[in-house]
């Protein structure tokens, strides 16, 4: 036996309530091991033949099943692979009172995680059980870590001495532990993103998954594959389920990112998921059920897009139970230098710059930042290339900034290109889609992302 001393790493992981599906054909199996393993917190459905199984698979998503290797005259193994394309992240226990060498290594060849002789007691049960749970949550996890990729990015960090920002963080924190649906507004790149996952991570859903969906970059159809799934065939080039980010999200948060983009015919959808989380996959006439907390981000006012059609007064009120406004960045000025020097000191690499001139702070400092703390990234990383000194000066910042004046005029004597790119980041950031700044500059959507690209927005 091992000491709690010498207990292993895995148990700095949280520890997991489960979706746990059993398949045995013995009733009383079924209950004994429904009884052990509710009684640690886990919810349990179990059914006693293949049909079922399948069945309650395509209703809801599981995190582990125990199923029995002989369910009368079916086999056991032959539900792995259906099961498996049903939920790609499910753990399968293969129980069995005619344990072999072959039929354990055959289970784990058609990709069961572990295998259990009959008889066994509820310990060994609850045990089976507490291994997937820390592996589902090292799995939630890596996948926060890999989705979020903040590795100590200054953008997530939401230390702020301006009052309007330690408002809406402490909001955050207040209600991260409760259920309600968050909706969190702010012009383009204030840090939307990064405060959802940060509410993710406060609350009791820390080790479920966080999905995350950006309404404005997919088509209507395939926005609605993306967040409710499909089945394989359900149109041209659906050539494999797709289980959606609700049901990868199930039991965690699903962050729907400018939700003012959300296309008018899958709002009453997302509507009734909200409602009773219960949607169908397209393609699909299962409903399924799924317990998945939303929060949601808009740079736009959600009020005028009601009053204009454009999206559902009722879906408003859902999503916005509680609502935190996050300031401009031109609000927080005596956050830009601290943001800025941490900027700095992540992305110079080898290079030697230690800061900047006093003329090239005054600058950053006045300047109107219309794309907030994402531009100014942009900014440090283009200075940081080119600077060859140690400081940061005036000829490393874009040619639309000045020390004197940061908001330029006609008439100004500066170059066209100057005027230029402070207009476009100026449209860009007042508005929530690239197709309409490209509308109201007269100019295409590709002329826009080649101006883009010239001035580094």
């Amino acid at each position: 036996m091992r000491s709690d001393s010498q207990s292993s790493p895995a148990t700095a992981l949280p520890r997991l309530s489960l979706h746990i599906l059993v398949v045995d054909d013995e009733q009383t199996i079924r209950k004994t091991m429904s009884m052990c393993l509710e009684a640690e917190g886990h919810q349990v459905t179990a059914v006693s033949n293949a049909q079922d199984a399948l069945g309650e698979a395509a209703r809801r998503a599981f995190d582990l099943a125990f199923i029995d290797l002989r369910l009368g005259a079916d086999n056991g193994l032959d539900l792995i692979q259906p099961l498996l394309s049903e939920s790609p992240w499910l753990k399968i226990v293969i129980i069995t009172a005619y344990a072999t060498v072959d039929s354990a290594v055959e289970a784990m060849r058609r990709g069961a995680a572990d295998y259990l002789p009959k008889p066994f007691s509820p310990a060994q049960v609850v045990a089976a059980a507490e291994k997937i749970s820390r592996f589902r949550a090292l799995e939630h996890r890596l996948q926060t870590l890999q989705e979020a990729q903040d590795g100590g990015d200054p953008e997530s960090d939401l230390s702020s001495s301006s009052a309007p920002m330690q408002r809406a963080v402490e909001l955050a924190h207040q209600v991260a532990g409760s259920e309600a649906s968050v909706l969190i507004r702010g012009e383009s790149g204030t840090g939307k993103g990064v405060l959802a996952r940060a509410i993710h991570s406060w609350s009791k859903r820390a080790g479920k998954a966080l999905a995350v969906i950006s309404c404005p970059s997919l088509s209507s159809e395939l926005l609605e594959s993306e967040l409710f799934g499909h089945v394989k065939g359900a149109f041209t080039g659906a050539v494999r389920d797709n289980p959606g980010r609700i049901a990868v999200s199930d039991g965690g948060t699903l962050f729907l990112d400018e939700i003012g983009d959300l296309p008018l015919s899958l709002q009453p959808k997302l509507l009734r998921f909200l409602q009773d989380h219960a949607y169908e996959r397209v393609g699909d006439a299962i409903t399924r059920k799924a317990d998945v907390r939303i929060l949601a981000a808009t740079n736009i006012d959600l009020e005028s897009a009601v009053a204009a059609g454009r999206f559902r007064e009722d879906l408003l009120y859902r999503l916005n139970v509680i609502q935190i406004d996050l300031p401009p960045l031109r609000q927080r000025t005596d956050d830009i230098l601290p943001l800025a020097t941490r900027f700095l000191v992540m992305l110079k690499g080898m290079k030697s710059v230690v800061g900047f001139t006093a003329e090239a702070e005054l600058a950053l400092r006045r300047y109107t930042w219309p794309g907030n703390v994402r531009e100014l990234r942009n900014v440090i990383e283009r200075a940081t290339i080119l600077c060859r000194g140690d400081r940061i000066d005036m000829e490393h910042l874009p040619s639309g900034f000045s020390a004197k004046k940061s908001v330029l005029e006609l008439g100004d004597l500066v170059t066209i290109d100057a005027i230029e790119e402070q207009h476009i980041r100026r449209v860009l950031a007042a508005v929530p889609a690239l197709e309409e700044a490209a509308q109201i500059l007269g100019i295409d959507y590709a002329t826009l992302w080649r101006r883009r690209k010239k001035y580094g927005i």
